[in-house]
């Protein structure tokens, strides 16, 4: 057995054995570790320091540990036990000589609730691998399995429309996207009933499994990165699934519409005009904005067939949103202030923030059209990732409750757990969050 002992900070910064510059104290025992918080803890630094430690340290842990944590709240001990999950994870499952994490199914022995954050993490890494996952291993079907294994596992409904239903259904502008596949588009609906049937919040999740940029083809560097572009799918799987585990008392929808976007003699051109699920007309300026275009026709399923109450879809989006904010937030984006500002508060208190961008109407002129109703892309790269946002408002149906996250710069970070970049998870604590603290509120 691994035992670790948690200590309190002591008003000391002169550690000498420390697992990272800035994480304070690492001391290895004869049995196990000693580990003293940072200065001025909070919860996402302490889940940080367990998920550091336990990627670092592999070697000294076995799958049962116990935590002792004499004078630490019990909020931050489950937080670090949550980080040691977190650190169990690896994108390196298809390597020859991998080998499974102790904590992988590790047994956590301590005294005090653990069971949230234990799903949590475990949650977030098996999020995490779809998204680290290369291309080939993650086709729309892929992603329609993986929804459907989970639904079947913890309790929620996931329907699946194939290319014949979303020709029936209208979704126009996600089969416009996939017209450049080999790999048949689908529209992946989850729904977990948990609460009240009054109100229910949809969730639609960007689904490309690679962006080659399409005709307006991506320059080879970084081209590779381009797997992740379903970061949003992924944080909208483990919404719905962590809700499920967690039982949580509301009501969730989950929406990904699912394809590459891939070049070929098929693929959509610059100044096709396509129709989509709402209606309207698009006129093509750019085929590299197609998450916008599978989106739209998302938003649209979501509001016909299940009326949310909220609105929301999270997208690794834009360039534009890494350049404003680096790596340190999400770009969100709302013309409801209650619903941004309850959202600035969720990421705070989970470490995974948001920051809002403005939601004028201004920026929708570069949209304006002389062939469609609206274009795809404005070509100012001034402010790209509101455009995509005021986009995006003309398949909401003017919801009133409807708020967008670009999670483009978060969703895949360097860091010191990959030699290249490693994706985070990001989004499963941020609904969670959001959705515990609205349930709590209406308890």
């Amino acid at each position: 057995m691994t035992e670790i002992t948690l200590l309190p900070h002591d008003g000391k910064d002169d550690y000498t054995d420390q697992i990272a510059p800035g994480s304070y104290l690492r001391t290895l025992s004869p049995t196990g570790f000693v580990v003293r918080l940072p200065k001025d803890s909070k919860p996402a630094s302490v889940r940080s320091l367990g998920h550091l430690l336990s990627h670092k340290e592999r070697k000294y842990f076995t799958s049962d540990v116990q935590v002792e944590a004499p004078n630490v709240a019990e909020s931050l001990a489950q937080e670090f036990i949550g980080g040691l999950k977190l650190g169990s994870y690896s994108a390196g499952q298809r390597k020859g000589d991998y080998e499974i994490h102790p904590l992988e199914n590790g047994r956590f022995q301590y005294i005090g609730e653990t069971e949230k954050n234990l799903i949590l993490s475990d949650v977030q890494n098996r999020v995490r691998a779809l998204v680290d996952a290369p291309a080939n291993k993650k086709r729309a079907q892929d992603l329609a399995a993986w929804a459907t294994e989970s639904g079947k596992a913890y309790g929620y409904d996931v329907k699946v429309l194939d290319k014949a239903a979303c020709e029936k259904e209208g979704l126009h502008a996600l089969l416009a996207v996939n017209r450049g596949s080999e790999d048949p588009a689908v529209l992946i609906v989850m729904e977990y009933c948990g609460g009240a049937q009054d109100e229910t919040t949809a969730i639609i999740g960007k689904g490309v499994t690679f962006d080659t940029g399409g005709v307006s083809i991506k320059g080879s560097q970084n081209l590779h990165l381009m797997k992740s572009d379903m970061g949003g799918a992924a944080a909208t799987f483990g919404a719905l699934e962590a809700a499920a585990r967690l039982k949580l008392p509301v009501n969730l929808v989950g929406i990904v519409p699912a394809t590459d976007n891939s070049v070929d003699a098929l693929s959509i051109k610059p100044s096709d005009v396509i129709e989509s699920h709402a209606g309207k007309t698009i006129e093509i300026i750019d085929t590299d904005a197609e998450g916008r275009l599978i989106m739209a026709d998302g938003l649209s399923y979501a509001v016909k067939y299940f009326s949310p109450t909220t609105l929301i879809d999270v997208a690794t989006l834009t360039g534009s949103a890494v350049r404003t904010f680096g790596y340190v937030c999400a770009a969100t984006l709302s013309k409801n202030e209650e619903l941004v500002e309850q959202f600035r508060a969720a990421g705070e208190a989970c470490g995974e923030r948001v920051w809002p961008l403005p939601p004028w109407d201004d920026f929708a002129k570069g949209l304006e059209s002389d062939v469609a109703d609206v274009k795809n892309f404005s070509g100012n790269p001034l402010h790209g990732a509101t455009d995509a946002f005021k986009f995006l408002e003309n398949f909401t149906h003017d919801h009133e409750r409807y708020i967008h996250f670009d999670i483009a710069g978060v969703a895949l970070k360097q860091g010191p757990y990959a030699k290249d970049r490693q994706a985070t998870g990001y989004g499963v604590r941020l609904f969670v969050e959001w959705l515990s603290r609205q349930a709590a509120n209406k308890s």
